[in-house]
């Protein structure tokens, strides 16, 4: 461990924290179960994003039992836009646990915490210690980065998370945790930010190894990663006679679980578009549909690769819709569309059907 002035580090970063940490909703409250939300939600998402969604979860579920009583479907659709999905079920069955388990109230220890889904060591910290001002340490993306370039750490975080969490609950300031987690997280976020770091503004300048060695650009070290893989994938707009529109909801496990969405599936090698629409939606629902013209092609990107949806109106021919690889079929309305919570992607795809429709002939 690095011989670093404790001590000083604490009292610069509270100074600096009390005249410049940031006003958030999260923060002017004590109750676990908001603070627990804020903390999921900012889970690889923005403040900016959150704020919104933070605001209207609390209108809509104001606390862990109406969470608890609610449907997955409402839950989701709730969360709908905010990404990374397992985020949202994972609260729903942790909200259930508290209720099931807890009495209602969120657990006091780490170890109790950390048993709920969806809430690992980070999280935990920062609920115990904004909640209940309790010394929990916290090591997000921000705080990996502050402490990397506190110490001119010559790897990458994530080749030394045992020797970082051990300097965070080191550098932790036992008597205002709350306080210091808070200005810690504030610091990555705000000054010691990935790009262009704001130094000369920064309470630890005066302490920091990457500044005094000017690494602070370099650092942290990343890991080499090659070209994030790219799916081909053909979707289809399938109308039945009565011009309804059939959708499915993915199974629970894995990417997008819970979620609706337009069926369909991967590009084979040497496969036309229009034969993988045909072949996937036998395979996953069991009919034979018509493939007709391209409604609109979508370029969207996930945190490990990236997909292009070729999406396509086609018209339903013949069979009985069944759930073969995926949770539920239905045929919906397009105003039913909205009810239901799909990917982002598939908005795009709801605004083209929607756009198309109305260019159509009123009768």
């Amino acid at each position: 461990m690095p011989s670093l002035p404790i001590q000083t580090l604490r009292q610069s970063l509270l100074s600096w924290y009390a005249a410049a940490g940031r006003d958030l909703p999260w923060r002017r409250s004590r109750d676990p179960y908001a603070i627990w939300i804020s903390e999921i939600m900012l889970q690889q998402t923005q403040v900016k994003t959150v704020l919104p969604y933070y605001e209207r979860w609390l209108q809509t579920f104001p606390t862990v039992a109406s969470l608890a009583a609610a449907e997955q479907q409402q839950v989701l659709k709730a969360w709908e836009g905010l990404g990374y999905y397992a985020r949202a079920r994972n609260l729903h069955r942790a909200a259930q646990q508290v209720v099931a388990q807890h009495q209602g109230r969120f657990p006091k220890t780490l170890a109790e915490a950390v048993a709920l889904p969806g809430i690992g060591r980070t999280t935990a910290g920062g609920i115990l210690s904004a909640a209940f001002n309790q010394p929990a340490a916290i090591l997000d993306g921000n705080v990996k980065r502050v402490l990397a370039r506190l110490t001119a750490l010559a790897e990458p975080p994530s080749k030394a998370l045992s020797w970082l969490w051990s300097l965070s609950e080191q550098i932790l300031d036992p008597d205002q945790p709350r306080a210091f987690n808070q200005a810690l997280m504030d610091l990555g976020a705000t000054l010691c930010t990935r790009h262009n770091p704001a130094c000369l503004l920064c309470p630890w300048q005066p302490h920091c190894a990457a500044y005094d060695q000017n690494l602070q650009s370099e650092l942290p070290m990343s890991e080499s990663r090659g070209p994030l893989p790219h799916k081909q994938i053909g979707v289809a707009v399938i109308y039945g006679e009565d011009g309804r529109i059939l959708i499915d909801r993915r199974r629970q496990e894995g990417l997008l679980g819970g979620l609706w969405e337009f069926p369909g599936g991967k590009i084979e090698p040497n496969e036309t578009v229009e034969d993988c629409v045909r072949r996937e939606i036998k395979e996953e629902l069991g009919i034979d549909i018509e493939v007709q013209q391209r409604l609109i092609t979508i370029n969207h990107a996930y945190t490990h690769f990236r997909v292009t949806l070729n999406v396509f109106n086609c018209r339903y021919l013949s069979g009985e819709p069944q759930p073969l690889e995926c949770d539920e079929v239905r045929w919906v309305t397009l105003d039913a569309l909205d009810d239901y919570p799909f990917p982002k992607a598939n908005g795009q795809i709801i605004g083209a059907i929607r756009q198309q429709r109305s260019r159509l002939p009123q009768s």
